[in-house]
This record gives structure tokens, sequence and C-alpha cells, in this order.
């Protein structure tokens, strides 16, 4: 597990838990896999696509760039 896919996975859950959605709503709402939101948030998944990063940052209602100063 990279330290980088577990920052950013921990960012993403933490988001998603704000705003009240479960994974399977933030995999519907970014239009990506549940296994792929489950396997971010556990850290195991590092190679997050410019794209999925983007549908992951719209879904919760963020910028790509504030997610990913969020991530540092």
């Amino acid at each position: 597990m990279s330290p980088q896919a577990r920052k950013l996975g921990e960012v993403v859950r933490e988001l998603r838990e704000r705003q009240g959605l479960t994974q399977a709503q933030l995999a519907e709402r970014a239009q990506l896999a549940m296994s792929y939101v489950t396997l971010l948030e556990a850290g195991q998944q590092a190679n997050l696509s410019p794209s999925a990063l983007g549908r992951l940052a719209r879904a919760l209602g963020v910028t790509t760039k504030q997610l990913s100063e969020l991530e540092s």
C-alpha cells in the first residue's frame, strides 16, 4: 500500500462521510465501480487516472486541485 494512496483514500472517505454518502452512492455519482472506491479508501488503489480523480472530485463537490491539496 503506497502512502499516497492511503492519504487520498482517507481524504475521499472523510469527504464522503461528511456528505452522508455511502461508498455505493459515491461510486454511482462518480461513475466508478464500488470496488474501486472501496479499494481507494482502503489505500489499495494507487493508480488513480486523471479521469477518475476528476469524477471523484466532482462527485464530492470539490475541484481536482482541492482534492490533491487536501491530500497533502
